[in-house]
């Protein structure tokens, strides 16, 4: 059988002209000089141009083998499963070879190099990626991109060289596993196992390649396929090295997406005998589903509706970026963690987006797990990207090996070429620019739909996000395919995303800081304000600010202080985020999905995500629980009459009655009617408001609720923690807001089951309005910054109450929960 030794000690960092330090494999150069005191956290204050220097130095990483116990075998191999990104490995000396790619593996033959009694030396050189960078575009012509770095140029994580959100940390080092490989006559090189399902027969059709020794050439193999308790057994006859398994699996449970079904999984082992002697082992789990990508013309263009066996899903989705700068800090737990949260919020699909990386294995698990589905970016973005050499074959490899190493994921359904490259072709000047230069199309519209074709054909493919289908559409035309929406967030105001129905929202967001104890953490500003040098710092979006600024302007007046700031930010994100979500939600099925732009942060900074770069939840994150609910109430006017949209994309039908209500400021009921309302499965039903019952345009001291229970079949009238929509005919900053009042109560319960590991017990801080209150927010950071809510923006009518219970506050008093409130009322109050 083969034997694998891992070469995870003994390295050494050797510095430009200082020596050398410890340094950690898998890892990168950044956290070895941080864990040496050698540079300063580049994620604190401005420290990050400190550690520029580091990004453009080369670097040199050095260990010694480890002793290679046990029998002898015919065949060693020197594996590195990443290395970031332009390398020379050599051991004992002598060059073993150079890489130019972050997104694959390497595999080097040292058959008879290596000493079995450890010891041979082993070096892997790294050049400044820069460096290469500017060597490869010096050889293919200049480019243009989005941002002002040479990120187009190589294999490597384009956002290590900084986006509008992340920091430029420019990374290298050994960023995966490195082993060593022990193997005598066969070893499987690569297995590709392709699931169907037909009439409740799964079908796994394992395709096999196998690299064989001189000795094992001549020789005939078995290959077993089990998959489950089924086991299947062919013959790979002499000289043969690819081959197809195939197994049958009978009354086989489909794999469902979160809130549709359940997501059982089957373990599929491939295995290389010789005779009855194992040589070569391969172990992953798969599921059973079909997934297509309706792209239909109709009334309104072209679809683009996901189908899940045989389910067209409404997508509520979540961009992902890169955890972290350095990906290597990325274990499995941290990726657990912030998947959980994303289940958290409803979401059902995460676009891994193209200027990251393909993550580990241990992120496509828990997707497999939780049932959320994966939209998976090739890694292109933001830029006119060469397909000359050396570049193209690089491409070519990295797209075979990663689309074969996540085939056997059911939670992945779907490929896409690039981010905004097309795009960015016909909108942002490139193509003037570019004249007859290549620029990354026929990556996009040849290679890559050719390699998934060939590799992973259960899969669909689609050019690019955005993209209409074809050129005879403008490639973010909103009537087909995918579109982005950037024009508002950067323009306009939030409320201009009603203005149209995209048949699938694939990026839009609005900003927001980051928790307080975040920013408290990463900036030390004194005194802080929004544009301090560390909070300016922390803000990479071009005029980010002042978007921010105007986008506040909108709806609020000018904020006083910081802690305002801070919450109306935060509010607005909500706001805006909530506007898209519950229009495009409405105009199901026409609109097929939304996916946020971003569920999370690679590092502290102000930016679109729901969880800041320190894991910690923003209020949209609590807001998106509603947004993306199987059941989802929401006012929207047609055609210029007040509707109410009642969503259910519950499997079930929802009937009952809802109850409408014209209440005045103070909470006093103007008019009110029951309502009766039937959304069959997975449909919308628009209720039209009575003309009664809808305050006066542009009314300071009326607003409309609506409620009803999100059971199936149950009557109206839930209350503040039920399902409820509102109204508001006029902005925060001129409506006749109340100075808020409310009452509170401070209750500790049980012994913390249900929060952080040994966390404090859980404190119920209930609160009971006496005026309306809007969009109440206990931020229960500021009460420690291990403490979480469970709930974030919430609005009460005078009269009823919220209990929101805490977790890791140890020394609760109901003074520091009153501090920690904060209403809309007391932030417009004049």
């Amino acid at each position: 059988m083969k034997d694998i030794t891992p070469v995870a000690d003994g390295w050494e960092l050797r510095l430009p002209d200082r020596g050398s330090v410890p340094a950690q494999v898998p890892g990168c150069v950044h956290t070895d000089l941080m864990a040496a005191g050698v540079i300063p956290d580049p994620y604190l204050d401005r420290n990050e141009t400190e550690v520029a220097w580091v990004g453009r130095a080369d670097w040199t990483y050095e260990t010694a083998l480890p002793r290679l116990d046990g029998p002898g075998h015919e065949r060693t191999d020197l594996v590195f499963d990443g290395l970031d990104t332009v390398a020379e490995v050599r051991l004992g000396g002598r060059v073993l070879g150079t890489t130019r790619n972050m997104h694959r593996g390497y595999r080097f033959d040292v058959t008879g190099r290596p000493d079995a009694t450890g010891g041979t030396p082993l070096a892997v050189a790294f050049t400044s990626a820069y460096t290469e960078a500017e060597r490869v575009r010096a050889l293919v012509g200049d480019r243009p991109n989005a941002y002002p770095e040479p990120f187009q140029y190589l294999r490597k994580m384009a956002c290590s060289f900084g986006w509008d959100w992340g920091p430029t940390l420019v990374t290298a080092g050994i960023w995966k596993q490195v082993r060593v490989e022990r193997w005598s006559t066969a070893r499987l090189a690569r297995v590709i196992p392709l699931a169907t399902i037909d009439a409740g027969t799964g079908r796994v059709e394992a395709r096999i390649d196998l690299e064989r020794t001189p000795s094992g050439t001549a020789r005939p193999l078995t290959v077993r396929l089990r998959v489950g308790d089924t086991v299947t057994e062919t013959t790979a006859a002499p000289g043969t090295d690819h081959l197809t398994v195939a197994c049958d699996v009978p009354d086989a449970r489909l794999w469902w997406p979160r809130g549709y079904g359940e997501q059982p999984l089957y373990d599929c082992e491939v295995t290389v005998l010789d005779g009855a002697d194992p040589l070569d082992a391969w172990q992953r789990r798969i599921g059973f589903r079909t997934v297509e990508l309706d792209t239909a013309p109709d009334a309104h263009g072209s679809a683009f509706t996901l189908v899940v066996n045989g389910t067209a899903l409404f997508a509520r989705g979540v961009n992902w970026i890169p955890d972290d700068v350095f990906p290597s800090r990325i274990d499995a737990r941290r990726y657990r963690t912030r998947l959980e949260q994303a289940v958290d919020a409803g979401v059902d699909l995460v676009r891994v987006w193209g200027g990251g990386i393909y993550e580990s294995d241990d992120f496509y698990d828990a997707c497999d797990e939780l049932g959320l589905l994966v939209w998976q970016d090739f890694l292109f973005a933001c830029a006119a990207y060469p397909e000359e050499q050396p570049l193209r074959a690089e491409v070519e490899a990295e797209a075979r090996e990663n689309v074969a190493r996540l085939a056997p994921h059911p939670s992945l359904v779907l490929w896409n070429g690039n981010n905004e490259n097309l795009w960015g072709f016909r909108d942002w000047e490139w193509e003037p620019e570019l004249a007859t230069d290549s620029w990354g199309e026929g990556y996009y519209l040849g290679v890559l739909p050719r390699i998934v074709a060939e590799t992973d054909p259960t899969r669909p493919y689609w050019p690019g996000s955005p993209w209409s289908g074809s050129w005879q559409h403008h490639p973010n035309d909103p009537d087909h395919g995918t579109a982005h929406s950037w024009d508002v967030w950067n323009r306009t105001d939030y409320t201009e995303y009603r203005d149209s129905v995209p048949r699938f929202v694939a990026e839009f967001g609005w900003q927001a800081p980051p928790a307080y104890a975040t920013v408290r953490r990463a900036i030390g500003d004194e005194p802080l304000a929004p544009d301090s040098p560390g909070m300016l710092h922390h803000q990479k979006a071009g005029d980010g600010n002042g978007k921010l600024e105007r986008g506040l302007a909108r709806h609020f007046p000018v904020p006083a202080d910081f802690d305002t700031w801070h919450y109306l930010t935060q509010v607005n994100q909500a706001r805006a985020v909530a506007t898209g979500v519950e229009h495009w939600r409405s105009h199901w099925p026409r609109c097929a999905g939304t996916i946020v732009w971003q569920l999370n942060d690679c590092w502290p900074v102000t930016s679109w995500a729901a969880i800041d770069g320190d894991g910690r939840p923003k209020p949209l994150h609590h807001e998106l629980k509603r947004l993306y609910a199987d059941r989802l109430l929401t006012f929207q006017e047609r055609d210029g009459a007040l509707v109410l949209a009642v969503v259910n994309q519950a499997g079930q039908g929802w009937s009952g009655a809802v109850l409408l209500r014209r209440v005045s400021v103070d909470g006093e009921v103007l008019a009110e009617a029951r309502v009766p309302f039937t959304a069959a499965a997975r449909t919308v039903a628009d209720l039209p408001v009575p003309e009664q019952l809808r305050p006066a345009a542009g009314s300071t001291t009326q607003l409309l609720t609506a409620d009803a229970d999100a059971d199936a079949d149950a009557d109206a009238g839930s209350g503040a923690d039920g399902l409820r929509a509102y109204w508001f005919p006029a902005r925060d900053k001129d409506f006749a807001y109340p100075r808020p009042r409310w009452d509170l109560e401070l209750a500790v319960r049980g012994d913390g089951a249900g929060g952080p590991e040994g966390a404090a017990p859980a404190v119920e801080i209930t609160v009971t309005a006496r005026t309306l209150l809007r969009d109440l927010l206990l931020q229960a950071d500021r009460l420690g910054p291990a403490a979480t809510a469970d709930r974030g923006l919430t609005t009460l009518l005078p009269g009823e109450r919220a209990t929101i219970t805490v977790h890791g506050w140890p020394h609760p008093t109901a003074e520091a929960a009153t501090a920690a409130l904060h209403t809309v009322n007391a932030a417009v109050e004049r």
